[in-house]
Formats: C-alpha cells, sequence, structure tokens
C-alpha cells in the first residue's frame, strides 16, 4: 500500500512540474534581488541628486529589468532543458551573430571605446551577458551523454571540439574588449569540463591558451589602454598617472568604503563614501562597498552566505539531476556564479583587479540582471523534471 502511494505521489511530481520547483532558491533569489535594489538606490541616488535627475530613476529602471528577468525566468522554468538542447544550435548561431554585430556596431555607455553594447532606445543591451546563458546550454549540451549519471569518457577530441564552441564567443567577447565576461565564460566552461571527466592537462591546457591570447591581445594593441592601466595598478598599487593621481583610485575608495562600514555599519543611506560620491558608479561594479559601508561586516557576511545558499541549492540540484545534462547545467551554473562573486567581491576589497565583472542580482545593469535570472530559471527547469 505504501508502496502504491509513492508511486501515485511520484507521478504527480512527475506530469506537474511546477510543484518541484526549488522555493528555498526562489527565497535566495528574491533577497538578493531585495539587497540589489536597496544598494542601486543608496549608491546612484547622490549621484542623480548631484546631477539635477531624480533620485529614483535608476531605482526604477532596475525594478522593470527584474520585473523582466522574472517573467523569462518563469518562461524558461515552463520550458524543458531537454528541448532547450535541441534548439541550442540556433540560440548558438544568434549568439555569434549578435557578439559580431556588436562589434561593428555596437558602443558603450558615455561615448566609451567599448563595442560591448546596443542602444536600444533608452536602454543598453550586451549581448556577452546572454551569451552566458545560451554557451552553457550548448556546452552542457554537447558533453552530456545519454543515460543519469553513467560513466563518462572526455576524449581529447570531444575535449578540442568543445573548446572550439566556447573559443569562439570569448574571442569575439574579448574584442570587445571585455576580459570580465571573458573569464566567467572560461569559468563556466571549467565547471562543464571537470564534471565532463576532463584530465587535469586539459584544464591546465585551457589556462595556458587563455594566458597567451591575453599577452598576444595586449601586444597587438586590442587592449584598451585603461584596461592595461587597471592590471598595472592592481600589480602595483602605488602606480600613478602623468598627474600623479593614483590610477586605482576608485578601487582604494572603495577599499575605505568597505573599512568604514565596521561591524554594524553606518546605517541606511548614511554612508559617508556612497553620500559623498567618491566611488563612480557605485551602483554598477562596487554595489557591494555601498552595502558593506552601510551594514557593515555582518551585513557583508549575511550577504555572502545568501550566495553560499544560492551555490549550496545549485550543487544539490545537480546532484539530483535526472540526466548527465542537468548536472552539467547546474556545474555551468554554479562556477559561473561563484567566479562572479568572488572576483566582484575581490575587486571591491582590493585582491582582484577591476574587470567589470557585476555581483549577480545586485549590481545595476538590465542585461546582467535578466541573464542572471534566465540562469536561475534554467537551474529551476533542472529541478522540476528530475523525477521523470
Amino acid at each position: 500500500m505504501r508502496e502504491r502511494r509513492s508511486l501515485v505521489t511520484a507521478k504527480r511530481q512527475t506530469s506537474l512540474p511546477f510543484q518541484n520547483i526549488d522555493w528555498a532558491l526562489m527565497l535566495i533569489t528574491g533577497a538578493l534581488m531585495a539587497v540589489g535594489l536597496a544598494c542601486v538606490y543608496s549608491a546612484s541616488a547622490p549621484w542623480l541628486a548631484y546631477s539635477g535627475h531624480p533620485t529614483t530613476a535608476y531605482l526604477v529602471r532596475e525594478v522593470v529589468f527584474m520585473i523582466a528577468g522574472v517573467a523569462v525566468m518563469a518562461a524558461v522554468m515552463a520550458v524543458d532543458y531537454v528541448w532547450l538542447r535541441a534548439r541550442a544550435g540556433w540560440l548558438y548561431l544568434v549568439t555569434i551573430l549578435s557578439l559580431v554585430a556588436v562589434l561593428l556596431v555596437g558602443t558603450g555607455p558615455s561615448g566609451s571605446n567599448s563595442h560591448a553594447w546596443f542602444h536600444v532606445g533608452p536602454v543598453l543591451v550586451q549581448p556577452s551577458e546572454f551569451a552566458k546563458v545560451t554557451v552553457l546550454v550548448l556546452v552542457a549540451g554537447y558533453l552530456a551523454q545519454e543515460g543519469r549519471h553513467g560513466p563518462l569518457e572526455l576524449t581529447y577530441r570531444r575535449f578540442i571540439t568543445g573548446l572550439l564552441v566556447i573559443g569562439v564567443p570569448v574571442g569575439l567577447v574579448m574584442l570587445q574588449p571585455d576580459f570580465g565576461t571573458s573569464t566567467v565564460l572560461l569559468a563556466m566552461a571549467m565547471g562543464i569540463l571537470l564534471m565532463a571527466g576532463a584530465h587535469v592537462r586539459y584544464i591546465l591546457f585551457i589556462t595556458l591558451l587563455a594566458i597567451i591570447t591575453v599577452a598576444a591581445m595586449t601586444y597587438s594593441g586590442f587592449v584598451r589602454q585603461y584596461q592595461i592601466q587597471r592590471l598595472t595598478a592592481f600589480v602595483n598599487v602605488d602606480a600613478r598617472d602623468k598627474t600623479g593621481t593614483f590610477l586605482n583610485l576608485q578601487q582604494r575608495h572603495a577599499q575605505q568604503a568597505v573599512a568604514i562600514g565596521g561591524l554594524t555599519g553606518k546605517g541606511w543611506l548614511n554612508g559617508k563614501i556612497t553620500n559623498g560620491r567618491e566611488v563612480g558608479a557605485q551602483w554598477t561594479d562596487f554595489a557591494f562597498t555601498a552595502w558593506a559601508e552601510q551594514f557593515g561586516l555582518l551585513g557583508s557576511v549575511a550577504l555572502m552566505l545568501l550566495y553560499a545558499a544560492m551555490l549550496f541549492r545549485i550543487w544539490r540540484i545537480g546532484r539530483l539531476a535526472r540526466d548527465n545534462l542537468g548536472l552539467f547545467i547546474c556545474a555551468g551554473a554554479l562556477a559561473m556564479i561563484l567566479w562572479h562573486v568572488f572576483e566582484n567581491i575581490g575587486m571591491c576589497l582590493g585582491i582582484m583587479p577591476v574587470t567589470g565583472i557585476p555581483l549577480p542580482l545586485v549590481s545595476y545593469g538590465g542585461s546582467s540582471a535578466i541573464s542572471m535570472l534566465t540562469l536561475i530559471g534554467l537551474v529551476q527547469s533542472v529541478h522540476m523534471r528530475r523525477l521523470r
């Protein structure tokens, strides 16, 4: 009788995927979104007030971005991730075409020399952010084998093919140039390759290839001067420009904001560095410093625990996945989010170079928010269909 009841329950769960949502992951995602809105408003309001704009301008836009992201997340959750694998080739093709197009007609914010964004009315769309999801699906689908968690055999030929698949978008993103997003794509690839059974020498090969590529692009002049200065300032913290100004001045102010926060922080909207507008564009790359200054060490630890909980839920979903495709998707998602958090908080603390990688769901940015929520929806799709 008990076995029959269990069978009926399993069939009900199988036929209704939305009964299998990981609500813990959903709550964690919602909490991070709330932190993000708080950081965006507190960091951007002083700058907007100073320039004569409404102090809620960026907050309102971020709310709209998040609503759009939640809608996309729900749509991805409604689709079986195996169905997406069958169409991964087309998604990959669109991704490559968009990355080529942005190099030809794209631009950067405030007239910068980068070519990473499309202007769509008042909004900047960054194709490389969405490439994180589409490339993940294709690489995971290519390396996945039939069966639940059957024996894996990653041959050298399959490894090279997978490397070429990831190498094309990475190369195009580096040409923008956007080394930060390139490292995210490489971290995702390493996460999947490790789960697929790649040998250590394969991973070392990827690392060596990445170093050689960056060195070649730097030598050939593809790398912008400000990016070279970022790396120089990270290696030599006392490096200055011709006027005597520290090259890492923004990072120095970010470190000061974290230090001033102390144990419990200065309180909501009471941060001296944040309210004093000393960290440029703090609501994007350095959103963590606004949170750390206002809520201190305890608030920072709480934020990092939220990310740790998110990573744990993704790891758990990967272990429960019904096949290797679901496992690889979760491995790639985990690697990407982990690298995002480590690099972003690391550059705010001065232990990593400034690369422009946003803090997931906390930093301001429409493309970043929508792509990250799409990624969460993809992981949820794996969990919702684990019993089939």
